[in-house]
């Protein structure tokens, strides 16, 4: 399964980080072998695997350049560790290295949790059809309990503006957007100008996943088991996840997006979802489809910082990626957005 200690894997330094691991962790077997997790475009996930079969998790941020503020590991696991014991599963974390003396950059080392991670339809499939029923509702409790949660008394009060959140995040990754431009995609500028024009009010403040999708999650026995990649999450309006969800939440036949975890089939609908969501929040979803809009957007703006990234070499060597599908990603994502502001 995993790289020996010996051969170099791109992001680790072995040895130091093996003498940190073994400064914090009782009975560390070494030596240890470290491989790269497949999947991820942003901030790199590596198994980590003692001589005893004692399995961890190793967070650290992209190889090269990345931008300002972005890829936070002391965030990622101050985040993960203020969740521990609620409604939300999370692994279980271990530690912090902020010291890039160790590794060249932040890294954080956390509880492996087994189960297979639904990043397809085809993954999906294999999992027993009573299964995916319990394990769509259990997506949608996990995200309620999520945004009941008061960030001040778990100590995530300070992570960052309770208010105005869409105007933050269009300025955030509008800003992306100009930083990482590479070609004019027209309906980028027209759905950017219709979001600032047509931006709701906010009603309350929780913490926001950012990224929350089947394929960021563990799964088993038609439960959450862990919820994954929390490096976008903040504070601030808890309906931009539900967008996001529910775009992410593709029915069986649904085009050329069948790839998708629930594609496969066996989940609730996307109505089905925001009534439970809704039920359990008592929230207004009357305006989601600009969330879903909003969601479209900023995967484009997302999107396009990953392909630049590719493009110069900032996400590993090796790394199998189609740049043109890439980029054409981008711009479909764009389209999508203005196609929910415009009807």
């Amino acid at each position: 399964m995993s790289q020996s200690q010996n051969q170099e894997v791109q992001g680790i330094a072995a040895d130091r980080v093996t003498q940190w691991m073994t400064q914090r962790i009782d009975g560390l077997a070494e030596p240890l072998s470290f491989e790269l997790i497949a999947g991820g475009h942003s901030n790199l996930t590596y198994s980590v695997v003692d001589q005893q079969n004692r399995i961890f998790v190793l967070r650290r941020p992209p190889l090269g350049h990345v931008l300002e503020s972005a890829h936070d590991m002391g965030r990622e696991h101050k985040i993960i560790t203020a969740l521990a014991g609620s409604q939300v599963p999370v692994a279980s974390t271990i530690g912090l290295c902020p010291d890039v003396a160790v590794n060249d950059a932040p890294f954080y080392v956390m509880d492996y949790v087994a189960g297979p991670v639904l990043h397809d339809a085809e993954v999906t499939a294999a999992i027993p059809a009573d299964e995916r029923s319990a394990l769509g509702d259990h997506v949608v409790d996990v995200l309620a309990a999520l945004h009941r949660i008061d960030p001040d008394t778990v100590g995530l009060g300070d992570l960052g503006r309770k208010e105005a959140y869409l105007q933050r995040q269009l300025k955030r990754w509008s800003k992306q957007w100009e930083a990482t431009e590479t070609h004019n995609v027209p309906a980028m500028d027209e759905s950017t100008r219709l979001l600032a024009e047509r931006m709701p009010e906010q009603i309350g403040a929780s913490i926001v996943h950012g990224d929350y999708r089947l394929g960021n999650m563990i799964v088993g026995q038609g439960q959450v088991q862990a919820v994954l990649d929390w490096e976008l999450c903040t504070l601030g309006d808890p309906l931009a996840d539900v967008g996001y969800l529910l775009n992410s939440w593709v029915a069986p036949g649904e085009g050329e997006e069948d790839l998708a975890p629930t594609a496969a089939g066996g989940f609730c609908s996307r109505d089905e979802l925001a009534a439970r969501y809704a039920s359990q929040t008592g929230r207004d979803l009357s305006a989601i489809n600009y969330y879903r809009a909003f969601s479209h957007w900023r995967l484009a703006a997302i999107g396009q910082g990953v392909y630049k990234r590719y493009l110069v070499g900032a996400m590993g060597e090796n790394r199998d990626v189609d740049l043109d599908a890439q980029k054409n990603g981008v711009t479909l994502r764009a389209e999508a957005a203005l196609e929910f502001l415009l009807n």
